[in-house]
């Protein structure tokens, strides 16, 4: 027997069956929900419970206090029902978002390239094409590690593999079984769509893209599906790594730039050494303030819309540069690169304002 969720302001309602996060049923229901640890640790999926009953879980005391629980709220994604329900979410409609329904599959592993010294690609053929919007990520189940791991997909959508870039990290147990032991032919469960990192198309303004390591595969997805498209808008990558072995992709960036003029192509190397001269010099967010410096030596993103993927320093120094230069927490959009451990702290760049 299955209850009724009604999710306000929306006023949709949906099945949820008994022992299902409230989340996890409105996911599947193309209902996005505000979220991030996905264990009830950070507080970011708090939302008020109108009519019905719940069970709260696993949710933490810290990110849902006794007085908390008392009027009513609630942590989507350990909150299970024990009534037919009503909730209010904190939900904003966008444009450009798809909503799409937040579905399983199985992949069958048909590649695996190392990258980097430190980043593997891994290609995976799945059961059913992949439905997703650029810029989403796909939670994976790697064998013999609790719980699933986010990865964001590098692929276009509607390729019929899944391309992930896969950064390798130190004493990390599922990242250490893709680059030791995964092989060609083993079959890896994974759900997908997550994140709400995509390219707002109907703004129709220039856009910057802004990636560290293996922050690099949204951006790839995004700009892909940018250019089949027929984007004329300017388009600009930087791509950070430290020095020339940790870059890739890069012939497949300036074969792009060399078809489409209107996309910039700008490897950054923070560690640039001889014979790297085709590079710029820099960390990411120093190359950008070079690029788009006026007479005056000052940067100006007014006008623009910027996209930034990859680990939390690159991300604030980016956001920091961008708003230097008079772009703001609306034009600016982010999907940091988070180690399992980091992603359940679910915490907002402390230079935007508070939640």
């Amino acid at each position: 027997m299955s209850y009724q969720l009604t999710i306000e302001p929306l006023g949709q309602t949906i099945d949820i069956e008994p022992g299902q996060t409230v989340l996890d049923a409105c996911l599947r229901s193309g209902i996005w929900l505000p979220h991030a640890c996905g264990h009830g640790l950070c507080g970011t999926c708090k939302v008020h419970v109108q009519e019905g009953e719940v069970d709260h879980g696993a949710a933490s005391s810290f990110a849902l206090m006794d007085f908390e629980r008392d009027e009513g709220h609630c942590l989507a994604c350990c909150a299970m029902p024990e009534a037919d329900l009503m909730i209010e979410a904190d939900i904003d409609e966008e444009p450009d978002a798809q909503y799409l329904p937040l579905e399983d599959y199985v992949g069958e592993v048909v590649a695996l390239r190392d990258l980097t010294p430190t980043i593997k690609g891994v290609w995976l053929r799945t059961d059913r094409p992949v439905r997703f919007q650029a810029g989403q990520y796909a939670n994976l189940a790697v064998p013999g590690v609790e719980g699933r791991r986010a990865f964001s997909l590098a692929n276009a959508p509607g390729d019929n593999v899944v391309e992930l870039h896969v950064r390798k990290v130190e004493g990390g147990a599922a990242t250490g079984y893709i680059h030791e032991h995964l092989r060609e032919g083993e079959c890896l469960p994974l759900s997908a769509p997550f994140g709400r990192f995509y390219v707002r198309k109907s703004a129709q303004v220039p856009m910057i893209f802004l990636a560290g390591g293996s922050g690099l595969s949204s951006p790839k997805s995004m700009i892909a599906e940018l250019l089949a498209e027929g984007c004329r808008q300017p388009i600009t990558l930087v791509h950070g790594a430290r020095h020339a072995g940790e870059l890739y992709c890069s012939d497949w960036f300036q074969e792009l730039a060399v078809r489409h003029p209107n996309f910039r192509y700008v490897p950054a190397l923070s560690e640039a050494h001889d014979g790297e001269g085709r590079c710029e010099t820099g960390f990411v967010h120093e190359v950008l303030a070079r690029l788009y410096a006026g007479q005056d030596g000052r940067a100006d993103f007014r006008g623009h819309k910027a996209y930034l993927c990859g680990p939390p320093p690159m991300i604030e120094a980016c956001i920091a540069t961008l708003m230097q230069g008079r772009l703001f927490e609306r034009d600016i959009h982010v999907e940091k690169f988070l180690t399992a451990a980091q992603a359940q702290e679910g915490r907002r760049s402390p230079l935007f304002k508070a939640i």
